[in-house]
C-alpha cells in the first residue's frame, strides 16, 4: 500500500497535521510558498517544496510533489478579505489539472463553513450553500470542480472557525465595546479534532464524502466569549446586543451520526 500524503499549504493546519501523520508512519511531502520554511520542513522529516499557486501559472515542481500520491489534502484558503480581488477557483482550477495528470485519486479538500452564508438555524450537509462573501463564493467554486470530476474520489470537510492552543478570538476581542451579534451561537473547531477529522478519513478510506467539522458546543458569543476572557484573566468583551440565540447553528451530523466519529478536543 502507498503511504505517501502529500499536504498543499503546510500552515497553521498543514504543519502539525503533516506531523501527526508522520508518526502514523505516512511518509509526507508538504509545500510552502516561502523559501525560508524549506529547511524547517525538511528538519521535521517532511519533504519539502516550493509551490506558489497563480491565476496564470504553478510556480513549482508541482509534477514531483504529486507523483505517486496516494492521498492529495488541499489547504490552501481564498485570502480574499480585504477588498483582495484575486481569482481563487482559476488557482484551484490549474491545481486540478495537474492532479489529473498525475492521476492522484483520493483527495481531501479542506473547506470552511462560510459557504453557508447568512442561513439562520440548524444547517447540516443537507443545508443548500449560500455564501454572501465573494471568499465563500468561490470556495464553494473550488469544491464543486473536485467534486464533479469523476476520476477523484474527493471528500470535502467544512471546517468552522480554527481554534488551537495559540489561536484563540478571545484574544483579540478582549477589551473591545460594543461588539454586535452577541446573541449568534458559535461554531468552532479545534486543530486537534480537525488533524483527527483528517486522520479518520484516510484510515477509514471516507472517499466521495462531504461532512461539516464543527464541535458540538453552541452557546452564544457573548456567553462563550465572556467566559473565555474570565478564565484566562482577560478583560471581558462587551457586546450591545442580546436575547434569544440566532444565526446558523452547524452540525456536524455526517461525521458524529454516521461516521460515529468523536470529537475530542473542547475549548
Amino acid at each position: 500500500m502507498n503511504r505517501t500524503v502529500a499536504i498543499m499549504g503546510c500552515g497553521w493546519l498543514g504543519l502539525p497535521l503533516a506531523k501527526a501523520l508522520l508518526k502514523d508512519g505516512f511518509m509526507v511531502r508538504g509545500t510552502t510558498t516561502s523559501e525560508s520554511k524549506l529547511e524547517m520542513l525538511q528538519n521535521e522529516g517532511i519533504v519539502p517544496f516550493l509551490i506558489s499557486l497563480s491565476e496564470e501559472k504553478i510556480d513549482g515542481d508541482i509534477s514531483s510533489f504529486l507523483i505517486n500520491t496516494e492521498v492529495l489534502v488541499i489547504n490552501v484558503p481564498p485570502k480574499l478579505r480585504n477588498g483582495n480581488k484575486g481569482n481563487y477557483v482559476k488557482k484551484i482550477q490549474l491545481l486540478l489539472e495537474s492532479v489529473k495528470v498525475a492521476k492522484t485519486k483520493k483527495v481531501i479538500f479542506v473547506s470552511s463553513t462560510s459557504v453557508y452564508g447568512n442561513i439562520e438555524g440548524e444547517v447540516t450537509e443537507e443545508t443548500i450553500p449560500q455564501p454572501s462573501t465573494e471568499s465563500g463564493k468561490q470556495l464553494l467554486a473550488a469544491e464543486n470542480l473536485f467534486a464533479d470530476t469523476p476520476e477523484l474520489r474527493t471528500t470535502i470537510i467544512r471546517f468552522g472557525g480554527l481554534i488551537g492552543r495559540d489561536r484563540h478570538p478571545v484574544a483579540i476581542l478582549s477589551g473591545r465595546k460594543g461588539l454586535t451579534n452577541g446573541n449568534t451561537v458559535i461554531n468552532l473547531i479545534h486543530l486537534e479534532d480537525c488533524i483527527g477529522i483528517i486522520k479518520a478519513t484516510i484510515g477509514n478510506e471516507w472517499w466521495g464524502e462531504l461532512f461539516n467539522g464543527v464541535y458540538p458546543f453552541h452557546p452564544t458569543k457573548k456567553e462563550y466569549y465572556t467566559n473565555e476572557a474570565l478564565k484566562r484573566g482577560l478583560v471581558i468583551p462587551e457586546y450591545s446586543s442580546s436575547g434569544i440565540p440566532s444565526g446558523k447553528k452547524i452540525e456536524s451530523r455526517r461525521l458524529i451520526h454516521v461516521k460515529k466519529f468523536r470529537f475530542n478536543t473542547p475549548f
